[in-house]
């Protein structure tokens, strides 16, 4: 096993190319207009024309003329006093579950092929207020079920490192584009580990936010808080960035609340030391695939260099009831949502079967069922909270098996257990979601295949901050950079 051998079969950009440039650093270099936006946009839109067509992650681009036209508006706008927004001139492409104003929006379903909306989510509206230029949307699976992301309208997105293999999933393109240096941030989300999940397979940071702290709109605005939105980005002060732009209170969301003044301003004072429980395989409740915990501890040891003490955590909770609520409370809001299609005849046959198996399963559960669970639920962020006043962070594998083939729908079995279920294989990001807790993937390495990991870092509810800066201290250690592209001797692949 290589924990520190990054492999990809596309050719990078050269050192010091704008693409490889942080978020953070090219939003400084546009402000101070050392960089222009139309420059910026040129570059990685020449960047999409050459990789994008080998992995699939970008969809529904628009017309180089009208994005370059939109860069050169912002320049003026800058060179005539304008005050630039956190994300002046950055080109994003936002994840196709997210309604942009506009721009067709598919949720890789045949059922919503053309749709053309005449709204932003909310997110995507703050990041266009922040300055940002949306020039497309990054892939994901139907309606973002399953960690594989492939769908009838676009197809599959390949793996950054190696293209026979998943992305993950359900934020695999905008994963794949980071790593691939086609965009310099993406928005992700997340209920069942789609920030954490797709990050961990591509070599990159994802993170899950505290549960409110990004608000979300939609049909319902109550129950629906397991799902989140979030940032995905090549290094930890890039997550910080996004999430200054997506986080704080609106009045339509009730449960969203105001986090930090400002996550990035935060990231100056590092964090230095801590305690980390390592809860491994739950006792052995979790399958793995060989090598995963082996890399996990690997990283933890990373974490003991930089003054952090970790210990091994055995939670007393029955981690299956956990899974079954959180199936339950799944199908009681997504599951829903579904079924409304599903009941549509003019809908027959244009549901993925993961899709039919939750809006099946929404149609019958009972209102004792979804309390029961609620009750589970309530039981773990009790739990939780008992564990993070003896530590600062919770540690768990971000995925049970390494990036598997493109053609594999869902692995079947893990170490020689079978899988029930189309998610089953990614019970381990569910412990977070649980909880509402806020949880980073870090990278860890990669396996004798050049197959790449991630580990959670799971923080208590709203200590989102004191996540990210254990986060940006492990990546001051770590032997490579985020992304496909560089190897730890500066030489590319």
């Amino acid at each position: 096993m290589d924990a520190t051998r990054p492999r990809s079969r596309l050719a990078a950009p050269p050192a010091g190319d704008i693409c490889r440039l942080s978020a953070v650093e090219l939003a400084r270099r546009i402000r101070e207009r050392r960089l222009s936006a139309r420059e910026v946009a040129t570059a990685f839109l020449d960047r999409i024309e050459a990789v994008n067509p080998l992995v699939n992650a970008v969809v529904s681009l628009r017309e180089r003329a009208d994005i370059l036209s939109e860069a050169g508006d912002a320049d003026a706008r800058l060179a005539a006093g304008a005050e630039p927004g956190a994300l002046f001139g950055l080109p994003i492409a936002i994840k196709d579950l997210a309604l942009t104003k506009g721009l067709r929006t598919t949720f890789g379903s045949a059922i919503f092929a053309d749709l053309i909306p005449q709204e932003d989510d909310l997110f995507v509206s703050r990041m266009k207020e922040a300055g940002a230029i949306v020039i497309g949307k990054t892939n994901a699976p139907e309606f973002g079920l399953g960690s594989n992301t492939y769908n009838p309208v676009f197809g599959a997105t390949l793996n950054a490192l190696d293209p026979a293999l998943t992305a993950g999933g359900s934020s695999g393109g905008a994963a794949v584009a980071l790593a691939l240096d086609m965009v310099p941030l993406a928005d992700g989300s997340d209920f069942g580990g789609s920030l954490r999940n797709p990050a961990a397979y591509n070599n990159v940071y994802g993170f899950r936010p505290s549960q409110g702290l990004v608000p979300g709109l939609g049909m319902e605005v109550f129950h629906a808080q397991m799902g989140v939105e979030g940032p995905m980005a090549r290094t930890v002060r890039d997550l910080a960035l996004l999430l200054d732009v997506q986080a704080g209170y609106h009045p339509a969301a009730p449960l969203s609340y105001d986090g930090s003044r400002s996550f990035l301003a935060g990231l100056d004072r590092p964090a230095t030391a801590g305690r980390i429980g390592w809860l491994g395989d739950f006792g052995g409740v979790l399958p793995m695939e060989s090598g995963i915990l082996d890399l996990c501890e690997e990283a933890l040891g990373r974490f003991g260099d930089l003054g952090f003490s970790v210990e091994p955590l055995l939670p007393d909770f029955d981690a299956e009831a956990l899974w079954q609520a959180f199936c339950v409370l799944r199908q009681a809001t997504s599951g829903c949502a579904l079924k409304a299609l599903l009941d549509d005849p003019a809908n027959r046959g244009k549901l993925k079967p993961e899709a039919v198996w939750e809006a099946e399963g929404a149609g019958r559960l009972t209102a004792p069922q979804i309390h029961a669970a609620s009750t589970v639920r309530t039981a773990w962020h009790r739990a939780l909270l008992s564990l993070f006043e003896r530590f600062d962070l919770l540690a768990l594998p971000t995925a049970q098996v390494f990036p598997f083939p493109i053609e594999t729908h869902w692995p079947r079995e893990v170490a020689g257990r079978p899988m029930d279920t189309y998610h089953r294989w990614m019970q381990v990001c569910a412990f977070a979601t649980m909880g509402g807790c806020p949880a980073l993937n870090v990278p860890v390495g990669f396996d004798a295949r050049g197959r790449p990991m991630g580990m959670q870092l799971i923080g208590r509810p709203r200590g989102d901050l004191d996540v990210l800066r254990a986060g940006a201290a492990y990546e001051t250690a770590l032997p490579w950079v985020a992304g496909a592209q560089t190897a730890p001797d500066g030489s590319t692949r």
